[in-house]
């Protein structure tokens, strides 16, 4: 059987914390930002952690044991 293979464009998006945590990027930063808050986008800079029902299918398309 071949081997499982990543998925890169999941492989680009998500890192992975030392404690195993899914940090991802949050949305709504790719542009527009000066109509937003000085607040909004203090928050929206900040990591994004995933939940254990999404971390699991991640780490599944990761390959990841």
């Amino acid at each position: 059987m071949p081997k499982m293979k990543t998925k890169k464009g999941l492989a680009k998006r998500v890192r992975f914390s030392a404690s195993g945590k899914v940090k991802v990027h949050h949305s709504n930063m790719g542009h527009l930002a000066p109509r937003k808050s000085r607040k909004q986008r203090k928050h929206l800079a900040m990591p994004n952690y995933l939940s254990k029902q999404d971390e699991r299918r991640v780490t599944d398309m990761m390959v990841i044991k």
